[in-house]
């Protein structure tokens, strides 16, 4: 009679361990989901807040030296001068509200007194917006001037923006901060205006 008693006892208690397994196995499940979906440190628009973000961009501009420069004095109003179309590869480092990173160029003349044109810069900024960022660079450039002109190499010095789509009203263009448009303003050693302006490319 007792085995009895005990072998209904168990029946009658399987299907109360079974929901309490099936509750546990849920609740576990449910803290799986929650973490997988609770949202990592990072930006506004989805960018890391901290690591490493690498990226690529195409600018084009004018770079326009002084009458007196490294290259010499000319008469008139203006020294060598000329359209470059640059391409630039960098990486940024966020650090939440702030960033800082390391950038090269290669600019290549397209009219003018410039043949080519290469340097690497240090950046710092702040992250702004959604998906903008205003900077301060300071580097080293290097200027190949048409056959007359020589060659030259000097500190550089600027100072930019970056702004997403969404900054500009564009969101439904791309779902992230992968596609920035950027515009700086350049001096080679304060003896020349470089303003370029053209499309990053961050990953």
């Amino acid at each position: 009679m007792k085995k009895l008693l005990l072998a209904a006892l168990c029946v009658a208690g399987l299907p109360a361990a079974a929901s309490a397994q099936d509750s546990s196995a849920q609740d576990m499940s449910a803290q799986d989901t929650s973490a997988q979906d609770a949202p990592q440190d990072a930006a506004p628009d989805g960018s890391p807040a901290f690591g490493i973000e690498p990226y690529v961009g195409v600018l084009g501009g004018y770079h326009d030296f002084d009458r007196a420069s490294e290259f010499g004095s000319f008469p008139g109003d203006s020294g060598p001068q000329g359209a470059l179309v640059s391409g630039i590869a960098g990486l940024n480092v966020p650090l939440g509200p702030v960033f800082v990173g390391v950038e090269g160029n290669a600019s290549k003349g397209v009219s003018g007194d410039i043949d080519w044109e290469y340097g690497v810069r240090g950046r710092a900024g702040v992250r702004a917006g959604d998906s903008g960022m205003i900077f301060a660079s300071a580097g080293y450039q290097w200027v190949e001037g048409e056959k007359g002109y020589g060659n030259n190499k000097d500190w550089v010095y600027g100072l930019g923006v970056e702004v997403g789509p969404k900054d500009i009203g564009l969101g439904g263009i791309t779902g992230s901060s992968g596609v920035r448009l950027r515009l700086q303003a350049e001096t080679y050693d304060f003896d020349s205006i470089r303003p370029m302006a053209g499309v990053v490319f961050h990953f």
